[in-house]
C-alpha cells in the first residue's frame, strides 16, 4: 500500500470483508488466528491521534506536557466530536465500499 503496489481503496473493508475473511467451514484454529489479527488491528488503530481514540488524548497530553498549557475544555470536546465524526465516515465509507462490491 505505501508503495504503491495496492491501491488503498482494495484494502479497505467493513463488515462484510471482515465475515469474509473467515473460512466458510468451521475451524477453531483459524478462528482464533483471524480473531487475534483483528485484535490487533483494533488496537494499532486505538492508538492513532485521532482525537476520539486513545491516542488522541495520548497526543493532548503529551502536547501539554511539552507546552505547559492545558487545552481548554471546549477545544477538547470540538476536537473529540470532530473525531468522532471521522471515525463514522470512515466507517460508512468502508461498509459502503463492501456493498459496492457486492453488486460489481
Amino acid at each position: 500500500m505505501f508503495t504503491g503496489e495496492i491501491k488503498a481503496k482494495e484494502s479497505l473493508g467493513g463488515f462484510i470483508s471482515i465475515a469474509k475473511i473467515f473460512p466458510e467451514k468451521w475451524d477453531w484454529k483459524r478462528f482464533w488466528k483471524m480473531t487475534a489479527i483483528l485484535s490487533l488491528i483494533l488496537g494499532f488503530m486505538n492508538i492513532l491521534p485521532i482525537p476520539a481514540l486513545d491516542g488522541g488524548h495520548i497526543m493532548f497530553l503529551l502536547i501539554e506536557m511539552i507546552t505547559g498549557h492545558t487545552f481548554s475544555d471546549k477545544f477538547i470536546e470540538r476536537a473529540t466530536t470532530f473525531g468522532f465524526f471521522l471515525l463514522i465516515a470512515l466507517l460508512l465509507f468502508v461498509n459502503g465500499l463492501d456493498i459496492f462490491r457486492l453488486f460489481q
